[in-house]
């Protein structure tokens, strides 16, 4: 009879620390910092959605690199990078490279990957596109 409350004990120890370090610990940044680096022009922001959800509507500014392609966009010759995306490759030690889709998820994944080559100020935007189209749209 033990083992079944244990396990439950378990699984919801174990939910409640996903949920902590998720909110804690994931390089975030919300709406009024968001709005805040925009206007000091201290934010560099990367639409990870599709061409498609992009070309509906995007945050102003934002440089669209679908999640699918991001991986060989950050490690492309910074020349062929502006060939193809008309833009600056993101710099390593560029601070506040701002990574969003529409409700989170790619975002969040983009902004592992970008850690994960060594970009130290990739962060994600949690309320992604959805948040700025009902409060800025």
């Amino acid at each position: 009879m033990l083992r079944a409350p244990r396990r439950r004990a378990w699984a919801t120890f174990l939910k409640l620390a996903f949920a902590a370090r998720t909110m804690a610990g994931e390089p975030t940044v919300s709406l009024p910092e968001l709005r805040s680096l925009l206007a000091a022009g201290r934010a560099r922001l990367i639409d990870v959605r599709s061409r498609e959800e992009a070309a509906a509507g995007t945050i102003p500014g934002a440089l669209n690199i679908p999640v699918s392609e991001l991986e060989s966009a950050l490690q492309m010759e910074p020349a062929a990078f502006k060939a193809l995306y008309s833009a600056e490759k993101p710099k390593l030690e560029d601070e506040n490279l701002i990574f969003f889709c529409q409700m989170g998820k790619r975002g969040l994944q983009a902004t592992h990957l970008a850690l994960g080559l060594g970009y130290k100020g990739a962060r994600n935007y949690a309320g992604a596109y959805r948040e700025w189209f009902q409060k800025e749209g």
